[in-house]
């Protein structure tokens, strides 16, 4: 493969994974393990995290939504809660990578976010928030779901990074941390890496970009 692209996700991949914060948040209250994403993949095409992500509720209304959806699967969280935990840690080896393949090829992100917090492409003032948009202004092309109006794993999203970087789907890497956002990528011939740990993740884009990080 002649390498034209590494597309990235951003959270749980340049950044520490949201689940593992989301798996604290749970400790902490009592609740089962894995319960903030069992709820967030119960009707995911039109749940409380569907529609943020895709701006047609604001973060008050998701703080309602996902309180009901919670309390109808056995344990009531509040929606702002679960959000208050989303941002997680930048990964310098990670950016260091992103770097690394910038110089070789073009980089894109598709990132599912919300108007709100901290995460990719939200507006802040904090440490943490101005690495976040460094981080970003990287990018060749940048596409967020919460202005798209259109998340993973709809494959419009995929194709239109494509189209934004004059690229053809066979010439790209694409990385992400849910193996459901990887499938519409891989259909249409992208190598895909599951980033499970950063270790796995750097070693894995190594061997698919032959590149050195």
């Amino acid at each position: 493969m002649t390498l034209q692209a590494v597309i990235w996700d951003f959270g749980g991949v340049l950044t520490t994974s949201p689940f593992d914060a989301f798996n604290r948040l749970e400790e902490e209250r009592g609740a089962p393990r894995d319960f903030v994403r069992r709820v967030n993949a119960t009707n995911p095409d039109s749940n409380a995290w569907a529609l943020l992500e895709r701006s047609e509720i604001d973060a008050a209304t998701f703080d309602e939504l996902f309180a009901r959806e919670s309390a109808a699967l056995g344990f009531a969280l509040r929606g702002a809660d679960v959000l208050a935990r989303i941002a997680g840690e930048v990964r310098p080896r990670m950016v260091a990578a992103l770097k690394a393949c910038k110089a070789a090829a073009k980089v894109g992100c598709i990132t599912n976010n919300a108007r709100t917090g901290e995460g990719a492409g939200m507006a802040g003032t904090t440490a943490k928030a101005r690495a976040v948009s460094e981080i970003m202004a990287l990018f060749d092309h940048v596409i967020e779901s919460s202005k798209l109006g259109i998340r993973k794993p709809d494959p419009r999203i995929y194709a239109l990074m494509c189209e934004a970087l004059d690229v053809d789907p066979k010439a790209c890497v694409y990385l992400d941390d849910l193996g459901i956002n990887l499938k519409p990528a891989r259909d249409m011939g992208m190598a895909t890496i599951k980033v499970v740990s950063e270790e796995q993740a750097l070693r894995d884009l190594q061997a698919a970009t032959g590149l050195q990080f």
